[in-house]
């Protein structure tokens, strides 16, 4: 049974609390704005999430590289090969040009001599000049480590040690779960946030994709976009040597062999689709260009030569190109790490980023109003923005 004071205690409680709400809604209704620019609900309401960042992959990708060649090994079995580029190595597909078999095979038929040729051979003449490398299949850990996901094997030293010596190869990178691509018809895939990502890769030799026929390269690549988002286009193609900075219209040549024609077949496969497009073969940096919103890097110089590559002046200098591209392939942004090098030909951090003064310039001599913007700090851009 209530008492007297204790009616007094509820009436009292309950103006208070009426009194509360009124000036609660009061404050509500004379924000700044006015009453019709939002209601009690509206305050109450949490705030709406940002929206979700739109899907990208990140690709980087490095130009020649051979581990060393039997028996002149790096140090520490090669332990320590890619410990000072590391870093730079980071991406959702990273890949490189190996131009060193993973083999344990001896012989060589690109280097044998014939014994007719041996006959012929006067004692006084110099033995042949024959490079076929050749590194542990064991190497393909220290790809592994080193961050490449992806690594192109059609160039011409794939199959120094015949096509055992390339079964060798593919074998110990799938060991340690490291792609390949660049065999005739090959197109290797992956998923990356979501994105369907495609990797050829293209050579001068028949039992790969071929740079020389570009009809079948550009039908290849349509393939390749059909059932995926993003395209991306390794290339073993032009002439070779300090003398091979520069790109011109027109089909090269090495040694009398046909290295295919830069300009016409990179520009093709972006019309069949390619969104990135990376060359190697030369040795040396070239420039690189946008084409239809697309970036080209004709050449991405020798990234790595144990004892088997010259380091003199433009051959010793390489670097690794770094791209974020969207689900549709436009470009989000990209940088340029140089490398150097050193030691006989480990792979090192520039500190002087000549990589950057080279393709600036050469950039900007080969394709004038294409040309790739590089900012000193290595970040690259279309022209014009």
């Amino acid at each position: 049974m209530e008492t007297g004071k204790q009616r007094r205690w509820i009436a009292t409680g309950a103006a208070v609390a009426l009194l509360a709400l009124l000036a609660l809604l009061v404050g509500v209704t004379s924000v700044p704005g006015g009453p019709d620019e939002g209601s009690f609900l509206r305050m109450a309401a949490p705030a709406a999430p940002d929206a979700p960042r739109e899907p990208t992959v990140r690709i980087a990708a490095v130009g020649d590289i051979i581990l060393g060649s039997t028996p002149r090994l790096p140090p520490q079995g090669g332990r320590t090969f890619f410990d000072d580029v590391r870093p730079a190595l980071t991406g959702d597909v990273v890949s490189g040009n190996l131009e060193s078999p993973l083999t344990d095979r001896s012989y060589s038929a690109k280097c044998a001599t014939p014994p007719a040729a041996k006959e012929k051979k006067r004692p006084s003449e110099p033995p042949n000049r024959c490079f076929a490398f050749r590194v542990p299949p064991g190497y393909a850990r220290w790809i592994a480590d080193a961050g490449f996901t992806v690594m192109n094997v059609a160039n011409n030293h794939a199959r120094d040690y015949g096509n055992a010596g390339l079964d060798d190869t593919v074998g110990a990178l799938r060991r340690h779960r490291v792609d390949h691509t660049g065999f005739a018809g090959q197109i290797t895939r992956a998923s990356v946030n979501g994105i369907r990502v495609a990797v050829l890769g293209f050579s001068p030799y028949g039992w790969t994709n071929s740079v020389l026929d570009i009809p079948a390269a550009a039908a290849l690549v349509r393939r390749a976009a059909a059932d995926a988002d993003v395209v991306v286009v390794n290339t073993h193609i032009g002439a070779e040597g300090s003398d091979a900075t520069h790109v011109r219209p027109g089909p090269e040549n090495f040694l009398g062999e046909e290295r295919g024609d830069p300009i016409r077949f990179a520009h093709a496969v972006v019309d069949a689709g390619a969104d990135l497009v990376v060359g190697h073969s030369p040795h040396v940096l070239r420039g690189m260009e946008f084409y239809r919103g697309r970036l080209i890097a004709y050449s991405m110089g020798n990234f790595a030569g144990y004892r088997t590559l010259s380091t003199a002046g433009p051959l010793g200098v390489g670097a690794v190109v770094r791209v974020e591209l969207r689900a549709d392939g436009s470009w989000v942004g990209g940088t340029l790490v140089g490398t150097r090098m050193v030691n006989g030909g480990l792979p090192a951090r520039d500190p002087g980023n000549e990589a950057l003064t080279l393709v600036r310039r050469l950039s900007a001599a080969d394709f004038g109003r294409t040309a790739v913007q590089v900012e000193p700090s290595g970040a690259l851009s279309p022209p014009g923005t």
